[in-house]
């Protein structure tokens, strides 16, 4: 929405204000000037003034879809108004119906704000290292594998693998986790992150255009223009409605007359207030500002909603089925158990495991590393072997972790395949060819992860879990939460074909982060994405939570809840307000002044209630 349109809308609405206020003082004797010519004049710049913007947008609208609109309906009404003489009242009708549009617009404006400031966070250009000169170029021409130079403060401006530094970046405007990320060489970062530490350069993975942040801003405009059903169906309605209400009008103008119930005059002014009150302002107005304002409380809660149609969906929804790891699961181990033979001292075994860990990228090698982080730097030379783990030698022994073949510990082992049986990784220590030790892994549960469990099930909401992890892993995590259903060792295919076999009886939400995600978030009725997934699972969802917290799916329900609530009184007090006062015209129990006031009163009162969607 331009901000300047709606400036000039504003002031449009504030002079209109002043000239309908002048005429209202001049009809008056205020001035002790009474001008009926005057009066036409004031009345009809207030008209053209207040009414310039939704004059132009129904006409517009006309031309484009080839067929009226409510924009017409209520500039005939106001136009009919000054025909007969009723100068004041024409204009004020004008006035009002301006005056919710401004509402409007500054409801859809606020809706795009937010989402766009949850967004745009991108800086516009980069500074590219060229030999060893830095120019600075504009983000559209970075390419993949440029290296770009970051200094202390600055913004990311692309998806990248650190290849120069180490420092920390401030990832909250992606996972809205506010303790900085220490990377170093080799770490991923993202766009529109902020570097906090010291310079790093990075080396471009993805053009610009595709980075997760530039993937999101490109779903807002998908967000804004999506409709929810009932918007779509009233806005058919909508275009038959208008020519029902201009045929009554005529009808109205011309029957009473010629049957000689009502003078001329009366029956023009009485066609004149079903213009005024059948226009359906109020029942257009009910859905879309309910679901901008729905959309920009979602963003400020750091979820991405890409239309109005997913959040209606969620208050169907009546099974929601889980992956595991990444989405009840932070997908980051953390070292449980640390258990050695007796015959072997913690020192300087803590330090060799840690110097061997450290100087791997596998996600568990990371784990071990935090866990050691106190542990003494040592000049060690390691080497990996793929599929089974790293090696080095340190004082003419051997040392290995990972899985290696060699002379195994019966103590050690029963030890192990207990914290197995509860879903606990092992990864073994070996000196000289056998087992000396193990530590244990696990992946950590998500705080929030209980709360939205035990609010799904206060609200009678089947769960299950899915997982390609093994059944003992899956068991631990799913009693640890009280989940009842899971199945584990799952392939895509196998989450597609569950899902599927589910929606035979029930409306199905899928919860996920990663590519095997990405077919089971296609097919469900709804999907929702972790902001840490995948770029497919990303595209593929239908909601997405940025921020990785899963208690923001109590929040989408009630959210879901509150807003078919609003929509749904909306809808029904403006069919009220309407049958109303055409009955009441019907019988003449109606002026025009209070039928302006009652029919675009009603829809000023609607914009309002759906507001409220705002503080959710």
């Amino acid at each position: 929405m331009n901000n300047s349109k709606i400036k000039f809308e504003i002031i449009a609405v504030a002079i209109s204000t002043l000239l309908i206020l002048l005429g209202l003082l001049i009809e008056s004797n205020f001035f002790s000037i009474n001008n009926s010519d005057l009066l036409l004049l004031i009345y009809g710049s207030a008209f053209i003034i207040g009414g310039f913007y939704k004059a132009k947008e129904g006409i517009e609208e006309t031309i484009k879809n080839k067929s009226l609109n409510v924009e017409i309906l209520m500039i005939l009404a106001s136009f009919g108004a000054f025909l007969i003489g009723e100068y004041f009242e024409g204009s004020i009708l004008i006035f009002i119906f301006a005056v919710s549009g401004v509402l409007e617009s500054l409801t859809k404006s606020k809706s795009e704000k937010n989402l766009t400031s949850l967004l745009n966070l991108t800086p516009k250009n980069a500074n590219k290292k060229v030999g060893k000169k830095i120019i600075t170029i504009d983000l559209n021409e970075v390419k993949v594998g440029d290296l770009i130079v970051v200094t202390t403060g600055e913004k990311i401006p692309v998806d990248g693998l650190v290849i120069d530094g180490d420092s920390s970046v401030d990832q909250s405007s992606i996972t809205g986790e506010f303790i900085p990320k220490n990377i170093s060489i080799n770490d991923q970062v993202y766009a529109g992150t902020i570097n906090i530490g010291s310079r790093i350069i990075i080396k471009t993975i993805k053009d610009p255009s595709e980075s997760v942040m530039q993937k999101m801003i490109d779903l807002v405009s998908k967000a804004q223009k999506q409709k929810i059903p009932k918007q779509s169906r009233i806005d058919k309605i909508e275009k038959w409605y208008v020519y029902i209400v201009i045929l009554m009008s005529i009808l109205f103008m011309i029957i009473p007359s010629i049957l000689g119930i009502l003078s001329i005059k009366e029956s023009f002014y009485r066609g004149i207030i079903i213009l005024v009150v059948g226009s359906p302002c109020a029942l257009v107005a009910s859905i879309s500002p309910a679901i901008l304002s729905s959309l920009s409380s979602a963003a400020r809660n750091n979820v991405l909603i890409k239309g109005g149609l997913y959040l209606e969906k969620l208050n169907n929804i009546d099974m929601v089925i889980f992956d595991k790891t990444g989405t009840i699961t932070t997908g980051k181990p953390k070292v449980k158990n640390f258990i050695i033979d007796k015959g072997n001292a913690l020192d300087p075994l803590t330090s060799i495991i840690y110097n061997m860990a450290k100087q791997s990228s596998h996600p568990i090698s990371k784990a071990i590393v935090n866990h050691f982080f106190l542990s003494q730097d040592l000049e060690l030379s390691t080497k990996e072997i793929p599929g089974k783990g790293i090696e080095c030698f340190y004082n003419e022994n051997k040392y290995q972790i990972g899985r290696f073949n060699a002379k195994k510990n019966l103590k050690l082992g029963k030890s192990s395949l207990l914290l197995e049986s509860k879903g606990q990784t092992i990864v073994w220590i070996y000196k000289n060819q056998k087992q000396i030790g193990f530590i244990s892994l696990q992946d950590t549960i998500r705080e929030d992860a209980l709360k939205s469990v035990n609010f799904l099930k206060s609200k009678k909401i089947d769960i299950m879990m899915l997982t390609g992890d093994n059944n003992s892993s899956a068991g631990s995590i799913a009693n640890a939460l009280g989940i009842d259903k899971y199945i584990a060792n799952c392939y895509p295919e196998d989450k597609l074909n569950i899902i599927t076999k589910n929606q035979k009886l029930k409306e199905v939400l899928m919860v996920g982060d990663g590519l095997n995600d990405a077919p089971a978030l296609q097919v469900a009725e709804l999907g929702i994405s972790m902001g840490s997934g995948t770029d497919i699972s990303l595209e593929t969802a239908d909601i997405i939570i940025m921020n990785n917290n899963l208690s923001s799916i109590p929040y989408l329900f009630k959210l879901s809840k509150k807003m078919n609530l609003i929509i749904n009184q909306n809808i029904i007090f403006s069919l009220l307000i309407i049958c109303l006062l055409l009955l009441s015209n019907v019988f003449g129990l109606i002026a025009l002044p209070l039928g302006v006031l009652a029919h675009e009163g009603s829809t000023i009162l609607v914009i309002l209630n759906s507001l409220r969607l705002l503080k959710v």
